[in-house]
Order: C-alpha cells, then sequence, then structure tokens
C-alpha cells in the first residue's frame, strides 16, 4: 500500500510512468532456489466459519441444547471418532481425515476478541492482535525467508491483495483470471517518463517502478502459460477457491513457496437460514481442497504441500432466531496434506462456561497453529514472524 500511495503522489506531482504495467510481481526462477521447497497454501473461509456445526461434538449433550434446531443430529455426521463428527457437506475433506492427512486443531482464537469482520480479520492476516502492524504474516514470512528482494515469493489469487501478504521487502503478485493480466498506462496531464528512460536513470524511486514493470511483465506470462499448458482429470467440484490456479502453478515450477486463497465477500456470514447454506459452502470448500491434493499427487507434488485452512471468527455456541447463528471468538483451524500427522491437537473449549456473551473460550492462540506451519513446516524460524515464543504443535513428523 505504501508503493501504491507513493506512485499516487507521483502522478500528483506530475509524473507518470508510460507503459507501467502495475501488478503486484512475483514469479521469475531464482538462482539457488529449491525446487523441492515446502509449500504453504492458507486457504481463508471469509465471513466466520462455524467451526462448532463444521467439527460438531456429538456426544456433548450442551451442543444439542444450545442449538436444538441447527444441532446436526449424529446419524448425518460424517464421523471421525466416538467424540467428533464433521458436517455431511465436508465429504472431501472427510475422505483426506480416513488418509490421516487432516489436523484438526481446536479452540483457536486470542485475548479480547474482536466482533468485526474488518477488525479480526486485520489480525489474523498480520498475526497480531490489537498490534497495528501494517505488514502480513504471510509477508514476513518471505522476509524471513530472503532478506533481500527477490521475484517468485508470494502468490495472492483473488480480485485484491490480501493484508496477509504484505511484505517490507517482497512484492506479492496479486491475479484472479490468469488470462486477464491488464497493461495499465498511467497518464497526466504532466510531462511522462517512460520506462526505458528509467534505465538510465539513478532515481531509487525510477530504478524500483522499473523493476516492478520488468517482473510483472515476465509474471504475468509465466502465469499464462502455466494456466494455458494446465490440464487435469481430477474433480475440484463446483466452486475450487482458485486451488486448481495453485496446481498450475506448482505444476509449471514456478518456484513460489507461499499462496493464499479465499473464499469472497464475506460467504461464510450465515445469520439467517443457516444449514443448508452451511452444508453447501463446506462441501465447496471440502472438495476443492480434497481434488487440490489428490491434483498434487497426479504431478507428484503432494508431500512439498501443506493447506492450512482458517476463518477471521467463528460463531456463538447458541442459535439465533433466525435460524442462524452470530459472529464469535474461538474456532477450528485445520492443517492438510500428506505430510501432516492427522488427528485432534489443541483442547476442545466448554460448551458450558461460556465467555463474552454466549462465546467459547479459545484454548489455542491461532498464533500457535501459525508458528506450526512456519517453523514445523516452512523451517523458518516462527519468533521472526510472530511474537510470543509458540511452540509447534507435533503436526509434523
Amino acid at each position: 500500500m505504501q508503493r501504491r500511495q507513493l506512485l499516487q503522489q507521483l502522478l500528483k506531482g506530475g509524473a507518470g510512468i508510460a507503459g507501467l504495467s502495475w501488478l503486484p510481481v512475483t514469479l521469475s526462477a531464482a538462482p539457488g532456489v529449491n525446487q523441492r521447497a515446502p509449500i504453504l497454501v492458507a486457504v481463508e473461509l471469509s465471513g466466520g466459519n462455524d467451526g462448532l456445526n463444521s467439527v460438531v461434538p456429538y456426544t456433548n449433550d450442551a451442543y444439542y441444547q444450545r442449538r436444538p434446531t441447527l444441532g446436526i443430529p449424529a446419524t448425518e455426521l460424517l464421523k471421525l471418532d466416538d467424540a467428533y463428527g464433521f458436517n455431511p457437506g465436508m465429504l472431501g475433506l472427510h475422505r483426506l481425515w480416513k488418509d490421516g492427512h487432516v489436523a484438526v486443531v481446536h479452540g483457536c482464537g486470542y485475548e479480547q476478541p474482536s466482533f468485526s469482520h474488518f477488525t479480526s480479520m486485520a489480525y489474523w492476516h498480520t498475526g497480531a492482535p490489537h498490534g497495528g502492524n501494517a505488514l502480513g504474516w504471510m509477508g514476513r514470512v518471505a522476509d524471513a525467508m530472503a532478506d533481500t528482494r527477490r521475484d517468485n515469493m508470494i502468490i495472492n489469487i483473488g480480485a485484491n491483495q490480501s493484508l496477509a501478504v504484505n511484505s517490507a521487502t517482497h512484492t506479492p503478485v496479486v491475479f484472479d483470471d490468469p488470462q486477464r493480466f491488464q497493461r495499465h498506462r498511467w497518464m497526466s496531464s504532466g510531462a511522462t517518463v517512460s520506462v526505458e528512460a528509467a534505465e538510465a536513470s539513478e532515481n531509487p524511486t525510477r530504478a524500483f517502478l522499473r523493476d516492478v514493470n520488468r517482473s510483472a511483465q515476465a509474471s504475468s506470462q509465466l502465469i499464462r502459460q502455466a494456466w494455458r499448458e494446465y490440464q487435469t482429470p481430477v474433480d475440484y467440484g463446483i466452486a475450487p477457491m482458485d486451488l486448481p490456479k495453485v496446481a498450475a502453478c506448482i505444476e509449471a515450477g514456478l518456484p513460489t513457496q507461499l499462496y493464499h486463497v479465499s473464499f469472497r465477500n464475506n460467504a461464510f456470514d450465515t445469520h439467517v437460514q443457516q444449514p443448508a447454506l452451511h452444508r453447501r459452502l463446506l462441501s465447496y470448500a471440502c472438495d476443492g481442497i480434497h481434488g487440490f491434493v489428490r491434483d498434487l499427487q497426479r504431478i507428484g507434488q503432494a508431500d512439498r504441500v501443506v493447506v492450512m485452512v482458517y476463518s477471521e471468527f467463528g460463531r456463538r455456541v447458541p442459535e439465533n432466531a433466525n435460524l442462524g447463528t452470530d459472529h464469535g471468538s474461538a474456532n477450528v483451524m485445520f492443517l492438510i496434506g500428506e505430510p501432516v500427522k492427522g488427528g485432534h491437537y489443541g483442547e476442545p473449549p466448554s460448551l458450558t462456561d461460556l465467555v463474552h456473551g454466549d462465546n467459547l473460550a479459545f484454548t489455542t492462540d491461532f498464533r500457535q497453529v501459525y508458528a506450526t506451519a512456519i517453523q514445523g513446516w516452512l523451517q523458518v524460524d516462527a519468533a521472526k514472524v510472530v511474537e510470543g515464543g509458540f511452540a509447534p504443535l507435533p503436526v509434523f513428523a
């Protein structure tokens, strides 16, 4: 955002950059990059997924007492064990669970939770609750991986850039449709300076813009080519959350280790008539993730990719009068993939000892799950990314 503001100030001052491809950037292969390096794909269920109706404690009477209408009968659940079952829409994830590749982390949250989508999402994106950090947690992971600017560090697939990928050093590539990278021309009434003219300039700002332009052009070309050549027989379901685009980039050999995708428009904000909608949304997400893992197996990359699923908050324990649930606090998170030791992690929160207006008390700081992905999987010192000294969960061998 600071760089975008810098460009705006340049334009206001009468200096435009003709022919500049303004795209957040990444993607040409860097010398010495390990082509078998671990990859993390963060999947955001935006809107506040109802974790209690995702991973259902079907032996707990308090669950059905608090949710007399929304409580899912045990006979309809996809059983995990003698205590928990998945929502019936989570068939894709249930298949991966039976393969031993799904870790369910219970009670994820933070102190003094916010029930605002915008605020809580900012806390999860930065990994710094109540901290106001301008950098995203994935951006800081990239900074810890390479302290000098390098292409190919982060890809954010979506219409807009997530705060999670903001980096002090690296510029993430952000795209929605791989075939619709556009070349924007910055125009002003004053004099314009071409990118070619910037070649000879020692001005640091112009040099930065030149490098952005070059990298943007290379990025768009590589991603277009990867998407054109990508073909798969794997079924990702109806709404695969851009995960086939991630698979295309991995299959093409792009050295990116950090990807971020999400459900958009607060899809999981289920205040009204939740049951059918929530089940359908979960089926989209879980079918997409299942297809993604199977596709990675097809191309021989499944052993180097882990998917982390999160949402900005959970839902309150009691159902509301509109057959839905309202903004809550603690939630479940998932770590998924062949490298994952499947099972339950973290302490399940109490359904009777509630806090903050009928909410679950968090038992696992969500930053511990981040630390697990950062240090346990990516082999990066988590202390450089998240404060608090969180020990990774034993999810990875």
